[in-house]
Formats: structure tokens, sequence, C-alpha cells
């Protein structure tokens, strides 16, 4: 197994699946044969993708067998645990993680077991691995710019450090683990003398005028060999409290049933007195102050529970000439929906939301304010990050309660790469515990039940207490429900009662205005006192039945129009002083007759001022009906909600059919089978423009190639010409990655822009973003070429024709 096309050409079906599941760019489009899929694993922009998402430990391996392999070959295990600080303890980490790098194809071992790095991957983690400075074209350890190595004795580089000036220890200390730029002492002080001296010697190398560079040969040696000073194992949530399971089942349940009341309160609110939506799309804050002081939240809080409830469909932009936000259809089932699938609507719609409703309320480049439903609130990370954070509450112990640092420190291992800011896992974590996903900071059992895809609304019901149908009544107009109100109830206890405090049990006040609202909903005072009367545990006080009398009694004996506005009383005596009362004068109010009075408002306006003076009005229509308070209900469809896929993976089935692809696409060539297989596929490199010139280029050589097989002639003059070389477009991608890896030369035939060809010997540099930069040893030169002018490559060893 000489090269990487041929381990990979070598794995298992099974091994090809788990490796297009773990890394699902390889498999869209379908690659076509074993080396399209090498040209593909090895381009910058896939290796890119697949380190995001790797753990620290398996960078650390990475690094250490990138350093290892230009100073002593391909590394073993062995070598790299002892590179990486391993104890025998950590040994199986270290382990798992070699054989994580080996199972994303980032490292492949040969016959002997022995590691390589992936063609491609020295670039991709970038000049200064393992907080080494970087290494020569040659051998990775000269230092940059062709200044000479360090002085040497026969003991080793760091011998001539028994000379050395009493400083230059602590500047070598400082520069030893990175990062390994320093700044230039001042000149005259003691360290500038060392600096001096360790520059003189080769321990150190320039930089620029004010920078001083640590050579990655003595960062090795005083290293000890090393290339980290401990493996980068796991945090751990050993010191993280635990909460007693019935506890944090009861904060879930609590913090749900909660969310659940505030956004059918917005919704109710937001039906009667619609917000505007402003010119930009979003929410204005007067109208997101208001609705926080009417659901008694603060502005956060609103935002998010506004952000929620349009993420589940419940609220959208009616479309009309004036928009405004109203509920929509789809509010009218929800609300009709028992809790926890209400609740349930609520949390799958905040895990898949891309919205960002933590950053309402600060400034955006330009120095405006963000807004609430501002259409540039979307992040298409937010739902991975949502996930991640929750995945590291589902791997600690049940009942572990971590802050928001241990989940970021847990964040930050397992994708150093791609590390969130700790204020967006804070406001994750805030949200997950409004909504009830964590419960007294710990993953409820409907949290893990979300995450894992489970029935989380089943989850939710069995921690739900059960609802109460009855009220216990008090003389002092207050009244006490003993536990979580159910459906019927809490709907009386919003019409009719004003709530106090919830908890165990819910405490609520009957007031003059809370029946009077009742009222104004068209229920009689028969009704009411028949309701409150079948849910009271015994009778209804007298004082409770006394105040709906009297309430009743007076409610309905003003009636306003519009005129622009009338109102009208069968006893004169009630309209007498209303004309000349100062606190109306801006309505201006004029009797027409005893009986009756208009005003220049609308006939709301006249309602809340009389209101206001203590009266009792009520609406009445052209007929003389009665005309209930209630604002009409206004409802849309709801739009398709966009939420952004969270890193969709192939399912194995498809992964399955892409490995049987690969396996019948990939026919060894004759005058090829001593070398990797012809891809059909270009690398994805950004900026590169081959993929689908390589498929047309792959087609007509397969069919080529299907034509000698059957009339045996040769598949072609490129082929034919030496055993190893290549003319397909990305077969030639792999060959060139291999050969800059490995440092070897080969012969190029490059076609100019006059069409003519020529053949040079050079030696590979890198190959990216469809160019490759290569070593011309006769001409003693240095070239660039794009890729798509590359006719075919050959080993060096294949004499030139």
């Amino acid at each position: 197994m000489a090269t990487f096309t041929g381990y990979l050409r070598a794995r298992s079906d099974d091994e090809l699946v788990a490796l297009l599941v773990r890394r699902p760019d390889l498999a869209t489009p379908h690659p076509a044969t074993m080396a399209s899929l090498a040209a593909r694993a090895t381009s910058r922009s896939s290796l890119d993708r697949v380190l995001t998402w790797v753990d620290a430990l398996v960078l650390q391996v990475l690094e250490a067998v990138v350093v290892l392999t230009p100073r002593t070959g391909a590394p073993s295990r062995q070598d790299v645990l002892a590179a990486v600080g391993a104890g025998p303890d950590d040994a199986p980490a270290v382990a798992r993680a070699v054989d994580d790098a080996v199972a994303l194809l980032l490292l492949w071992p040969d016959d002997d077991g022995a590691l390589h790095p992936a063609p491609g991957l020295v670039d991709a983690l970038g000049g200064s691995v393992a907080g080494l400075a970087p290494g020569g074209e040659d051998d990775g350890t000269d230092a940059p710019g062709g200044t000479p190595g360090p002085v040497t004795r026969d003991d080793g580089p760091l011998a001539v450090l028994a000379d050395a000036p009493a400083a230059a220890g602590p500047v070598l200390d400082a520069l030893t683990w990175g990062p390994p730029v320093g700044l230039v002492p001042p000149p005259g002080t003691t360290a500038a003398d060392a600096v001096t001296w360790l520059l003189a010697h080769g321990l150190l190398v320039r930089g620029d005028g004010r920078h001083v560079l640590l050579p990655r040969d003595v960062a090795l040696a005083l290293r000890g060999g090393r290339t980290h000073r401990a493996p980068a194992l796991a945090p751990t949530s050993a010191d993280a409290p635990v909460r007693d399971p019935q506890t944090v089942a009861a904060e879930s349940a609590r913090a749900a049933e909660h969310t659940v009341r505030l956004v059918r309160q917005l919704l109710t609110r937001w039906e009667q007195t619609p917000p505007h939506v402003l010119r930009g799309g979003g929410l204005g804050a007067r109208d997101l102050r208001r609705t926080a002081q009417g659901l008694d939240v603060d502005d956060a809080h609103a935002a998010w529970l506004v952000e929620t409830a349009a993420a589940a469909g419940l609220l959208a932009d009616d479309g009309e000439e004036t928009p405004s936000f109203v509920p929509t259809l789809e509010a009218d089932a929800w609300s009709a929906q028992d809790v926890a699938p209400r609740w349930g609507a609520l949390a799958r719609a905040w895990l898949t939301s891309a919205r960002t409703p933590w950053l309402v309320g600060a400034r955006d480049e330009r120095g405006a304010l963000r807004a609430a439903l501002d259409p540039e609130l979307s992040r298409p990370w937010v739902p991975r990050l949502r996930r991640a954070v929750l995945d590291v509450l589902a791997a600690a112990p049940v009942g572990a309660a971590l802050s928001a640092a241990d989940v970021h420190a847990a964040l930050q291992w397992r994708s150093p790469r791609s590390v969130p800011p700790l204020s967006a896992v804070e406001a994750v974590l805030t949200d997950a515990t409004r909504l009830g996903v964590l419960g007294a900071g710990a993953l409820a059992a409907a949290g893990r039940a979300l995450l894992a895809g489970d029935d989380a609304v089943e989850a939710l019901a069995a921690d739900l207490p059960a609802p109460v149908e009855e009220i216990l009544l008090q003389g002092d107009l207050t009244g006490v429900v003993p536990g979580h109100p159910g459906a019927d109830l809490e709907d009386l206890l919003d019409l009719a009662a004003v709530v106090e405090s919830r908890g165990g049990a819910v405490t609520v006040r009957f007031t003059a205005d809370s029946v009077l609202r009742a009222l104004d909903a068209g229920t009689t005072a028969d009704d009411l006192l028949a309701r409150l009367s079948a849910a009271a545990r015994g009778r209804v006080p007298q004082p409770l039945e006394y105040l709906v009398r009297d309430v009743a009694r007076r409610h309905g004996r003003l009636r306003a129009g519009a005129a622009s506005s009338y109102v009208r009383a069968d006893d004169p005596a009630l309209l007498a002083g209303l004309a000349d009362d100062p606190h109306l004068a801006s309505l201006r109010p004029r009797l027409l007759a005893p009986t009756v009075l208009v005003a220049d408002a609308s006939p709301g306006e006249l309602l809340a001022a009389l209101r206001a003076r203590g009266l009792a009005p009520v609406a009445e229509d052209a007929q003389g009906s009665v005309v209930h308070a209630v604002a009409p209900e206004r409802r849309v469809r709801a739009r398709a909600a966009r939420t952004s896929p969270v890193r969709e993976r192939p399912l194995p089935e498809r992964a399955a059919s892409v490995v049987a692809t690969l396996r019948r696409g990939d026919v060894p060539d004759p005058a090829t089978s001593s070398r990797t297989p012809d891809p059909r596929h270009a690398t994805h490199d950004a900026g590169s423009y081959l993929t689908r010139s390589v498929d047309v280029a792959h087609a007509t050589a397969a069919s080529r190639r299907a034509r000698a097989a059957r009339t045996g002639e040769a598949a072609g003059p490129a082929r034919a010409r030496a055993a190893g070389g290549t003319s397909e477009p990305a077969d030639l991608l792999v060959v060139l990655r291999e050969a800059a890896q490995a440092r070897t030369s080969v012969w190029v035939e490059m076609v100019g822009p006059d069409g003519r060809s020529q053949r040079r010997l050079v030696r590979p540099l890198k190959v990216e973003g469809g160019r490759l930069r290569a070593l011309d040893p006769q001409r003693e030169a240095e070239l660039t070429v794009a890729v798509h002018r590359i006719a075919g490559v050959e080993p060096a060893d294949t004499p030139a024709s």
C-alpha cells in the first residue's frame, strides 16, 4: 500500500459507509471512483470542514504526525503517544483519537502500521502547528527565509546553552511552548543582550525588525522531543452539582407550563391590538415594551417569546397595506391543545430555529438597534449551537447542573477550531431554562427526548402534575387553586380574576375590573356565578356574589355609539354634568337631549374616558343591541418556517448506495493498475471550476476504456506512454498531491496558450485552488500553472520521452 488512494481502495464497504456518514460532503455530488473520492477528501475545503468538528485531542494527534513525519518518517502509534506526552492512563484516549483520525481519513496507516497525514492536511492545519514555527520546504525544520539553522555540537543543538547568559533561559522558556514569536527587548537591557547572544548562536532567528522566532528544531529539543505538554483530555463534570430528578422534573414542568401560558396570553393580546410592522420588517421597541409589561416579563424575555411563537408559525405579518403582526390560523389549533402538545410545538420550533432573540436590543454594525422579528436576526449556525449545548448536557451525568463556563469549556474541547462565544452559550442555556428543556440547571427528561428525537411531548406530560379543576374561594375575594389548574379553570381565571402568584398553588383575586372584563366579554352575572359555583369547593362566598351582582347592576346602564360617538341613558341624572366635566373636555361632549350625549371621539375612546370617571358603560350598535367590547380577531395563514438544517448527514442506506457506485465505477485500467484508480470528480477547493469538466472528461475516458476492453485497442496515447502516468483531470490531482506530500518529482505535460505542449520535470510543492505550485530543478525556478492546463502526469522514475 504505497499511496493514499491505494489505502482508500483497500477499505471495506462498511468502513467507506462510515466515512461518508461522518463526512457527508464527500458524497454530494456522488463520486464515481475511489480516486475521485480521494481527490475530494484531500481538497482544502473538505479538510477545513472536517477539521472544524474534530476534538482537541484529535487535533493534537494530527499535529504530532505532521511534525514528526518530515523529521523521522512516518511515525508509529507509540511515537504519537510520546509526542503528545501521554502517560499510561492517557493511552486509551490517545488511541481513540488516532482511530478517529484514521476513520475520518485525516491519517492513513501503511502496511507496517506507520501513520501518514492525508495529502493537503499540512496546509489545512496552517503554518504554526502545535505552537511551532513554520518548517522549511525540504524538511520542515529550517527557519523561514533561508536563515541558517542553529549552531550545534555533537551532543545536540542545545549544548551551546552551557555558555549562554543567565537571561537566555527565561527567553527560551517563554517561547518554547508557543507562540514561537517574541518581541525584541529594548536595547541595553539584560534580555536584549541575551536575545543578541541567542541570535548569534542560531537558537533564535529574526522574523522582522521587531520580532524574533524560535526555530522548530530548537523548540522540539527544548520540549524533549514532544509536540505538546500533555494530551488534551475531555473536561469532566465531576465538580458539577447533581440535582434531584424530582426537582429537575418539577422545575422543567413549571417552566414549560409558564411559557405555554405566556405565549397564549401573547396571542390574545396581539389578536386584539396587533402591533405594526416596522419598515425594516421587525417589531417596534415600544410595542415590545408594551407587550413585556402586559405579560409581566422583562423585554428580553418578551423578545424570546415573540421569536419563539413566530418560529412555531403562531404569529405572522398579515401582508396588509399597513402590515401588522397577528396570530395565524394555526394559532387557533394550537390553543385548543393540551399543555404538553403546545409545548412540543414550541420546543421543536426553538430547537431548529435559526433566530437569535438574545441579540434584540443590541446595536448592529451600523449602530442601529436590533428589533425583535427583524429578518437580519437569522444565523445559520444557531441550530447547530443549540444541539451542541444540549449534547454537552446530555453527556453529563443525569441531573448534573453545568454552568455556562462548563458547557463552553466542553464545546471548546469538542471543536477548538469553531468555538462559539460564551455569551451565545449563556443565551442558549437561558432560553432552554425558560422553555423547560432544563430544570434546575440540568437537562430534563423532556429535553433529553427532544434532543434524541423521541416523544418529548409524552416525556413532558409524565412530568406535568395532574390538573386541578377546583378552586378554594375565600371571603376576602381571593381564591386558591391547590395545584396546576386545568384548561377550563384556567380560562375562567383568565376571564374573571387577577393572578397574584403562581407556584405549587395559584392565588387569584377578584376585583371590580376583573369582573367587568368578564361581563365585557359577553358573560352575564348568572353565568359567571354558575361557573364559579361549579369550580368552587363549597359555595361561592357572599362578598364575591355581591361584587358580581353590583358590577353587573352598573354594567350597561350607559351605552355609547357613534355620532362620532354618543352616550344615552334612561335616567337623565346620569348624564347631568358630563357635558361640563373638564376631564372630558378634549372629547367635546354635548347633550342632544336629556338622555343623549354625543362627543367628537371614537366609541372606544369615549368608553375608556367614561370608565376612567368611575362609570360602567357598554357599547351598542345602530339597533340598540349591546356590542361586547372585544376587539375582532384577526388571522393569517402561517408561512412555512425556514429553519437551517443541523449538520445533515446522509443516511447509511444512501451512503451504502454511494459505495456500491464507487465499486462499480472503480474499474482499473490495465495501463495503470499498478497505481491509483481514476476519479471522476475534481476537488471542491474554493475557487475551483473543474468539477463539471472533470465529469465530462471521465465519462469520455470511461467510454474509451470500455471500448478498448471490447476491441483490445490501447486506451489512448497518454495512457500508453508509461505505466503509472495519467491524463485524467481528477486523477492527476491525486498524483500531484501525493507527490507534494512525498516530496518526489513528476513529469508534467503542460499545454500553453498557443496549444503547444511541453514536458517538464518538476517537484510539486502545493496543489490548491485549481493551481499547481512546483519547483523546476533544471531551471532552478518556481512555477505556478493552472491544473486545467496540465494534460498528463507521470512519476519521475519513468524516463521522459
